[in-house]
């Protein structure tokens, strides 16, 4: 029989890792949040081949700008697979469009405004250079590649998302950081839960071999367990 412990951990990335696009809506609505009007954004400290950084509740969401209030982005959406009215696939991706790319691991890389790619988030500029000292590519050349880019791709939360794509374009190296970190929490999550069976049957042993151990000490092996079955 297979560990749950494991499986329990991958449902839960994935479930987390979807948090990364979807958009919060407000309280009482039963619709998608619209996007802010064009102009709320100042653009005039942006540069063609700028990586941009919009955080949001868990993760953060990448995109490349290529001037003139265009930003391209790798977004999931089940709606390339569906039709090719480019006119349908350009309008903003809803969460159900979204979830459903998830899903099907289909996305499109697009060229979006600065608002509807920010959504009303706070926007970070080359905020990953740091992390890429002298790895950073010419900035013609990140929007180039970006640009080449554009259409329909396959995704995949931990392999394909947009981190990794506008490292690529502006790095040469499609990494994801965030991706990374998340995984090792949940590997330590899942050493942490083994630990804890470990220290449980190391006290029923103890148990058994030294004799009945104290009733103070009782809750001390018997609770981290029933927290490990919780779990």
């Amino acid at each position: 029989m297979k560990n749950p412990v494991p499986q329990a951990a991958s449902l839960l990335l994935e479930k987390l890792l979807l948090l990364v696009h979807i958009r919060p809506l407000p309280a009482g609505s039963g619709g998608e949040t619209p996007p802010p009007a064009p102009g709320y954004y100042d653009t005039s400290c942006f540069k063609r081949g700028d990586l941009l950084e919009v955080p949001r509740t868990l993760f953060i969401h990448f995109g490349i700008y290529l001037g003139e209030n265009r930003v391209a982005h790798l977004m999931p959406d089940i709606l390339p697979t569906i039709t090719s009215d480019r006119q349908q696939i350009q309008q903003v991706v809803t969460n159900k469009r979204l979830i459903l790319g998830v899903i099907a691991r289909t996305a499109s890389v697009r060229v979006d405004t600065v608002e509807d790619f920010a959504y009303g988030g706070s926007i970070l500029v080359n905020h990953m250079d740091r992390l890429f000292e002298g790895q950073v590519l010419d900035s013609e050349e990140a929007a180039r590649r970006a640009e080449e880019l554009v259409g329909t791709t396959a995704y995949s939360l931990l392999w394909n998302n947009c981190e990794h794509f506008v490292t690529h374009c502006r790095y040469g190296a499609p990494v994801s950081f965030q991706t990374e970190k998340f995984c090792e929490t949940v590997k330590m999550i899942i050493r942490d839960q083994r630990s804890v069976l470990v220290s449980v049957l190391v006290g029923l042993a103890s148990i058994v071999c030294l004799g009945v151990a104290p009733s103070t000490t009782l809750p001390t092996i018997f609770i981290p367990f029933f927290l490990w079955m919780a779990g």
